[in-house]
């Protein structure tokens, strides 16, 4: 997957905003105002995600290609090297993953903003 299929697969859902809010290679992904997916535009070799603390230690077991979030909190994010990582398939279930995570995670006012927003 290469940064342009990225951005589109990541764009395609409800309430998502795209932001360099570190600066101007970091691109950040957010829903609602929260994050669930960053990249560097200039250099893509990885793409960080939040996912599940059980699910992210099952997929760090599985391959050296996922490892703990850089300049993240290790126990909610992860790095994949998109280099490598060929599974284009699990790498859009990740991103799902994340995406869904983060909405878990909003509140009622801003679940019913994004539920709105579908419409």
């Amino acid at each position: 997957m290469d940064i342009v299929e990225f951005r589109d697969y990541c764009v395609q859902r409800p309430g998502i905003t795209e932001e360099f809010p570190f600066d101007e290679q970091t691109l950040v992904f957010k829903v609602m105002g929260k994050m669930f997916a960053a990249c560097n535009v200039e250099d893509f070799k990885t793409v960080n995600l939040k996912c599940n603390p059980e699910w992210a230690e099952e997929l760090r077991a599985e391959t050296a290609l996922i490892q703990p979030g850089y300049h993240m909190n290790k126990k909610h994010w992860n790095t994949v090297n998109v280099v490598d990582f060929h599974d284009v398939t699990l790498l859009r279930k990740m991103i799902d993953h994340s995406y869904d995570l983060v909405v878990s995670k909003l509140t009622k006012a801003q679940k019913e903003a994004l539920k709105k927003g579908l419409e």
